[in-house]
């Protein structure tokens, strides 16, 4: 069995990727962070951002569970996808540099990710 630390360095292995970090969805507890920290941001602040989108997801009517976040700077990218779980969900958060990757990849690469983090 490979260790999260590991698991999650096979991330910064794909295109324009800097930084890549595992957050507790509910506390936002990070529970391992490799790559550039301060591009992947903090954890509290990552759970908290999800936590209002999927509230106003909810207040609109949205139908569903969140799946993932994006959002863009001039620079950067950052890609957050839900990793399901018994028990609290938990954030796959990555940045990305723009000009080193292809956003669609990016995306899809990360959600391929959240299916073996935890393995």
């Amino acid at each position: 069995m490979q260790t999260l630390e590991a698991s999650l360095s096979e991330i910064l292995g794909s295109p324009g990727v800097i930084g890549a970090a595992l957050v507790d969805a509910v506390t936002g507890l990070t529970y391992c962070t490799v790559g550039d920290r301060a591009a992947v941001g903090d954890g509290t602040e990552l759970a908290e951002l999800a936590n209002l989108i999927a509230d106003s997801f909810n207040e609109a009517g949205v139908t569903g569970e969140l799946e993932s976040v994006v959002v863009t700077s001039q620079r950067h990218c950052h890609i957050t996808h839900m990793v399901p779980r018994q028990g609290d969900a938990l954030l796959l958060t990555a940045a990305v540099d723009r000009e080193r990757t292809n956003l669609a990849l990016a995306l899809r690469q990360l959600a391929d990710h959240t299916r073996t983090v935890l393995r």
